[in-house]
């Protein structure tokens, strides 16, 4: 069985000096491709570059995280567009990600929704995938997405409401969940309403507040095969089967063939 980690920040500085054995510990869990996905300038160099040491391996999803909004300036918005439009022959490009709105971060509301458009948009004129974090925001994300002409769509570890996950699938949106499939209530019902065809598997390293079998561990891409038991379980399949489609999805989302 293979398996495939669509999202995961490999580029973040708590992975620093440790790349070679998380690597190394993936391929041995039969993890064959992972999405390095950005929060900024800084970790979206970085995502490029895991993504040139480790050819076929990792690919990179290249964004401004609605965390890192604050911040921001023109400058820094101008030149983080400018980063994306000249990789877009860089076949290690993949997405444009982790991009999106955060409930939390209401005071910079308009600026979050500037940044937003400003990546959307530019998802259309490369026709790249984008893959949105969409913390108490994801109704909303969902009722704006289709005014934008975009080729494919991730919400990554969504969790409600399930008005907005109907509407989703629907149009044709692929959503990631990760390690709290094994354990949240929640989270598999996600997972039981979400067709396989439409469905990734993420570890959204380096998170590291998930609950047994995982507590106390450094989130790794290695987790994945135990997130894909428990979808498994979740949908009353063959693990083999559930394993095959997540990485026929991963292939048809991020338009890579993988080895």
């Amino acid at each position: 069985m293979k398996f495939v980690d669509a999202h995961v920040h490999l580029s973040d500085k708590e992975y620093a000096g440790d790349i070679d054995e998380i690597i190394a510990e993936a391929k041995d869990s039969n993890v064959v491709a992972l999405v390095s996905n950005s929060m900024d300038y800084e970790t979206s160099v970085g995502s490029l570059r895991l993504a040139e040491t480790y050819p076929g391996m990792v690919y990179a999803a290249l964004g401004i995280h609605p965390w890192n909004v604050k911040a921001l300036t023109e400058d820094d918005l101008q030149q983080m567009l400018q980063l994306i439009s000249t990789q877009k022959q860089n076949k290690a490009l993949v997405a444009i990600g982790e991009i999106g709105l955060d409930y939390k971060y209401t005071k910079i509301w308009d600026k979050q929704l500037m940044v937003f458009d400003s990546m959307l948009k530019l998802a259309e004129n490369l026709d790249l995938p984008v893959i949105i974090h969409s913390r108490g925001t994801t109704a909303q994300i969902v009722e704006m997405l289709p005014s934008y002409d975009l080729r494919k769509v991730l919400l990554h570890w969504f969790s409600r409401p399930v008005s907005a996950l109907t509407k989703a699938v629907e149009y044709g949106y692929y959503i990631t969940e990760g390690a709290p499939t094994v354990y949240s209530n929640g989270i598999r019902d996600v997972v039981r309403r979400t067709p396989l065809t439409n469905l990734l598997t993420e570890t959204d390293g380096p998170v590291r507040f998930f609950k047994s079998p995982f507590k106390g561990k450094r989130t790794t891409p290695a987790f994945i095969p135990i997130v894909v038991e428990a979808i498994a379980e979740v949908k009353s399949m063959d693990v083999e089967d559930v394993a095959a489609q997540i990485i026929k999805n991963f292939e048809e989302f991020f338009g890579v063939k993988l080895n």
